[in-house]
């Protein structure tokens, strides 16, 4: 199967929501043990060979990890003095279930972490302990999703490593469910009137960010998988840069650049063409926001 498979929003709604209140259990138990750090890095969790893993957490005289398995479908829990714990992942499995196994599992291996245990900007408002309704989990579709992660990761860390300056990882952000990368300028950014503490930090300093998302029902938002970048502080005249590849776009209120998923995941080149667009709109937001764009690129060797 192609490293871009078919992933249409309606063919795997269910079971995104349900996986996606998943990772939203696992990030709360990674934002609330591992130590802070700036812009919320200490949050996100990551690809991995096999699935979405948090890394590394530290716990008292050790650390402990949780990952996604998506080839054996499974929910693993491993801790630095040797011990192990998992449970499977299925359909018909509910988010109140998920969230009683791996509580009890992290407690038979003396992890008792404390979230607050409701979503965060899901497709659900119900405590996750009550959840019942969201149980959906296609194997085949969760199988794919993680094709798409693993190879838009592979592009996204080749395109982190052509800039020296200030970067995030790779990471996945479980309360928008998207891949992102985010380059800084260095500069402080204006505040933001009326944003909440999260997006204060988040955008405390001028950045240029580039992400992938799989589509939602949100407001406003695109339901089909898509490659996206914006400039926050969004400058004058962003719109008014050229894109490539020739199907990328700027979106009406010119606050974010496009590319369709479906549009290139067929051709040739695709990887050569995210690039592109990946490309394209850092010059275009570095431009237009007065960026350093020479001190901050990787000489070719």
């Amino acid at each position: 199967m192609s490293s871009f498979p078919e992933i249409p929003l309606d063919a795997w709604r269910p079971t995104k929501n349900t996986l996606h209140l998943y990772l939203q259990i696992v990030g709360k138990i990674r934002l609330q043990m591992h130590p802070r750090v700036n812009h919320w890095w200490h949050v996100p969790l990551y690809v991995s060979p096999r699935g979405l893993t948090t890394r590394t957490i530290p716990k008292s005289g050790g650390s402990f990890e949780i990952e996604f398995d998506f080839h054996e479908h499974a929910l693993k829990i491993k801790t630095s003095d040797g011990r192990y714990e998992d449970f499977a992942l299925y359909d018909g499995l509910s988010v109140a279930d998920f969230y009683a196994s791996l509580f009890s599992n992290l407690a038979k291996l003396g992890l008792r972490p404390k979230i607050k245990a409701e979503p965060y900007e899901a497709p659900s408002t119900t405590p996750f302990a009550d959840d019942h309704e969201n149980c959906s989990y296609d194997k085949e579709y969760v199988e794919r999703f993680h094709k798409v992660l693993v190879a838009v990761d592979d592009i996204f860390e080749e395109f982190r490593g052509r800039f020296t300056g200030k970067s995030t990882p790779v990471h996945l952000f479980w309360h928008s469910f998207d891949l992102a990368l985010t380059r800084f300028s260095g500069k402080p950014a204006p505040p933001i009137d009326g944003a909440n503490m999260v997006t204060r930090e988040a955008y405390s300093h001028e950045v240029i960010s580039f992400g992938f998302w799989f589509g939602d029902d949100k407001e406003n938002s695109v339901a089909a998988p898509a490659f996206y970048s914006y400039t926050a502080p969004k400058p004058d005249g962003l719109e008014n840069e050229p894109l490539q590849p020739d199907t990328a776009f700027w979106t009406p209120d010119g606050g974010m650049a496009l590319l369709m998923y479906d549009d290139i995941r067929n051709t040739e080149n695709s990887r050569q063409q995210i690039l592109d667009f990946l490309e394209s709109t850092y010059k275009a937001g570095a431009k237009r926001a007065g960026w350093d764009t020479t001190s901050f690129v990787l000489s070719r060797i």
